[in-house]
């Protein structure tokens, strides 16, 4: 995998980018942010993207995140942007305003493979969930090491509505609650989750990450550890660029074989023990393939 690759990471205010050393996530370079263009449309957005692609001199591939379903380069939802990224071949759009190759995940799942591969989840097997705390609940759903992509576990039904409406931290500033309240609304929204999917793990991420002490201890009845993220907002970015990465890593062909690579780029190292697994069973298969014994009769190996 490329050791440097720039990571563009478009939020609902801002849109900021730099060039990240894969191999423990600094910056390379002074990251840098344009306010999100009001109203955020896609032409508008992507003019901001090349701006920030030309402030660095980039000339190779790069990843973007865009906050919203992505599938197969194309944006399927617009929570907080322009509602017509809907159904917009987003990741070609992005490739002709900049004139470079490009990667286009959601927003989450490219913070969680930051954090999957440098941050709190690394070298965690299992299933590992990310929840970005921030204008809205993002969520990045991991089945050892390897991403399941598009989970928007923020719009789950809590109470009658959509859980970010009520446990956000956007919601926590909107009603004026305690971080004690908060918790609690916290507490209802995990659970509800844990029932659905068991995680052996819960990192919680997006800014409000930074203040995980006054929280995190008042969430009760959650059976999974919860953690707080380590790269806090800049691993939007560093996942981009993991994803760009892995998307055109030497050997890569095709999109179907790119987008499985960044389903993976969050911990590879978990993969090795898998690929392991799968050699010993093979072995142990051909084994006992049935030999044919005198006289003709079929018999397995021991």
């Amino acid at each position: 995998m490329t050791m440097e690759m720039l990571g563009v990471d478009i939020g609902g205010t801002g849109i900021k980018g730099a060039p990240v050393d894969l191999s423990d996530g600094a910056f390379l370079a002074e990251r840098f942010r344009v306010d999100t263009p009001h109203p955020s449309t896609p032409d508008a957005v992507a003019e901001v993207v090349r701006q920030v692609v030309d402030h660095f001199g980039w000339t190779g591939p790069l990843g973007v995140t865009f906050p919203g379903v992505v599938i197969n380069g194309v944006t399927m939802s617009a929570a907080n942007v322009s509602k017509s990224w809907i159904g917009q071949d987003a990741e070609a759009l992005f490739a002709r305003a900049t004139g470079r190759p490009v990667t286009l995940v959601n927003d989450a799942d490219a913070a969680g493979i930051a954090e999957m591969r440098l941050g709190a989840g690394r070298n965690r097997g299992g299933t590992v969930v990310l929840l970005t705390l921030g204008t809205g609940i993002g969520s990045a759903l991991f089945s050892d090491g390897v991403l399941v992509p598009n989970t928007e576990f923020g719009h789950l039904e809590l109470h009658g509505h959509d859980a970010e409406s009520r446990a956000s931290a956007k919601a926590r500033e909107d009603h004026d609650l305690s971080w004690e309240k908060w918790a609690k609304r916290l507490s209802d929204y995990m659970r509800h989750l844990e029932g659905l999917i068991s995680p052996s793990l819960i990192i919680v991420g997006g800014g409000v990450s930074k203040k995980a002490e006054k929280f995190v201890p008042f969430i009760e009845g959650v059976r999974a550890p919860i953690v707080p993220a380590t790269l806090v907002n800049n691993a939007g970015i560093v996942g981009a660029a993991m994803a760009g990465a892995a998307a055109h890593a030497p050997g890569t062909t095709g999109p179907d074989h790119a987008r499985s690579a960044v389903r993976r780029a969050a911990s590879p190292s978990l993969l090795v023990p898998r690929r392991r697994t799968a050699e010993r069973n093979a072995r142990a298969c051909a084994a006992r393939q049935p030999r044919r014994a005198e006289g003709g009769a079929a018999r397995f190996s021991r």
